[in-house]
């Protein structure tokens, strides 16, 4: 990455591209997780199981997610990032309001694949768009920054999403013009699909195009090579991915399953959870992403070439025990505590580990690189992280109201994995660093 690159973009249009990216994965995390407070309503008038409502909200979205975000990520190597960032917003925007229209499991599973078929080009084009837009000495402050949108689509969707739900219970909307007969989960799945449309034309029509850098400026490689590099680095690609879906899927677990936690295990109305749930997130993640993308820059700064590695490995094993105990806790503000407490060590480790891959992955190999590692960060920690607690829930405890106790021991189970692939990852890391760097000069 090179400064003359950058310099294109400085003052007011980097601020704009920063603000313009955040946004977008605000809306990505936004309507992805709003289903997780929805699950008791949609439950109901679905007559649903703990295991179907996993799998809307893990396989049917990320399946899709997965199998999309191959192909369109060489389209981001080869085209426009901001055309696909715009009408990939659009349409997953489309999709958020198709679910509710849902009348059947069927339904909103195909709506959820469609979600996950729009929100697929989002991550590769984005990190791929900052990667030619800043140095690599800050590189993972910029992702830090830009995984903000994540952190605000997750408080959102369980604060605006809380707030709708339970002004859309308490309003007359029977006498709404053509929506009156339809239920407040389904409304609200409307509501938060509009603006998501809108910002989609502001941004194709203001969001500029950088260019690429020396390294990426040439004819993009084909997949063969693309696989020739990720096997040289195999070792470290395994760990570092597979290191990340296991912190993904301790987090996934309970951002999923935890409104339903706390409306059945302390008795919290539908949309309650939300609103405290929301505050929590949105005051403990933004701190924890801007601390890890930080440290992470300073210890680079300071010789350390596998800072981002580092941090990644530190934010895992501190995240493990809190989120163990989230669950167990016997009250609900000491279950909040816990959450926070693991939300904050989680998304520590969110903008060096996103960081890590792109620095030791060639520029016109990123989008691909990149699609790989959100598939499988998607498909086994969004997928198999719910799905282990609600088979955990229905099959083994046979009791919807041990939820805790499925979750307490898949976190148990995952987070040493997790702690030693980022052990494995930081030993292969510093030397391909080293060799990103030589490819450079």
């Amino acid at each position: 990455m090179h400064d003359d690159h950058a310099g294109l973009f400085s003052g007011r249009k980097r601020a704009w591209v920063l603000v313009a990216l955040t946004v977008t994965f605000m809306f990505n995390f936004l309507d992805r997780q709003v289903l997780a407070l929805l699950v008791m309503p949609i439950k109901r008038d679905l007559h649903l199981s703990d295991t179907q409502v996993a799998l809307l909200m893990g396989f049917a979205f990320v399946v899709f997610y997965a199998l999309a975000g191959i192909p369109l990520s060489r389209l981001i190597d080869l085209g426009s990032r901001k055309w696909m960032l715009g009408l990939g917003l659009g349409f997953w925007s489309l999709m958020t309001m198709a679910c509710g229209l849902a009348q059947s499991f069927a339904q909103l599973a195909l709506a959820r694949v469609g979600l996950g078929v729009g929100e697929s080009c989002n991550t590769p084009a984005t990190y791929s768009f900052v990667a030619d837009l800043y140095p690599r000495e800050k590189l993972s402050r910029a992702i830090s920054v830009i995984n903000l949108g994540n952190v605000g689509g997750q408080g959102l969707a369980m604060l605006l999403g809380g707030t709708l739900i339970l002004w859309l219970t308490r309003a007359d909307t029977g006498a709404w013009p053509l929506v009156g007969g339809m239920k407040p989960w389904q409304l609200t799945f409307l509501i938060l699909g509009l603006p998501g449309i809108v910002w989609a034309v502001l941004m194709l029509a203001t969001l500029p195009e950088p260019p690429r850098t020396r390294e990426s400026e040439h004819q993009a490689p084909g997949l063969r090579d693309v696989a020739r590099f990720a096997a040289r680095w195999r070792w470290l690609y395994l760990a570092l991915i597979l290191g990340i879906t296991i912190k993904a899927m301790l987090s996934f677990g309970a951002t999923i399953w935890g409104p339903a936690l706390f409306e059945r295990q302390f008795g919290w109305a539908t949309g309650r959870p939300g609103l405290y749930l929301g505050l929590v997130s949105l005051a403990a993640m933004p701190v924890g992403l801007i601390a890890g993308g930080w440290i992470a820059d300073r210890l680079q700064a300071a010789g350390r070439d596998d800072a981002n590695a580092l941090v990644l490995l530190g934010s895992t094993l501190l995240l493990t025990p809190f989120a163990i105990l989230f669950p167990l806790m016997p009250s609900a503000p000491l279950a909040l505590a816990m959450q926070g407490t693991s939300l904050f060590f989680g998304a520590m480790g969110t903008g060096p580990g996103n960081a890590a891959i792109q620095v030791i992955t060639p520029g016109r190999m990123r989008g691909t690189i990149t699609a790989f590692y959100v598939a499988a960060m998607n498909v086994i920690g969004n997928g198999l992280g719910p799905l282990t607690v609600a088979l955990l829930t229905d099959h083994v405890f046979a009791n919807e109201s041990l939820l805790g106790r499925s979750m307490a021991i898949s976190a148990a189970a995952l987070g040493p994995v997790g702690v030693l692939l980022c052990w494995i990852a930081l030993k292969f890391y510093g030397p391909a660093v080293a060799a990103a760097r030589a490819r450079e000069i």
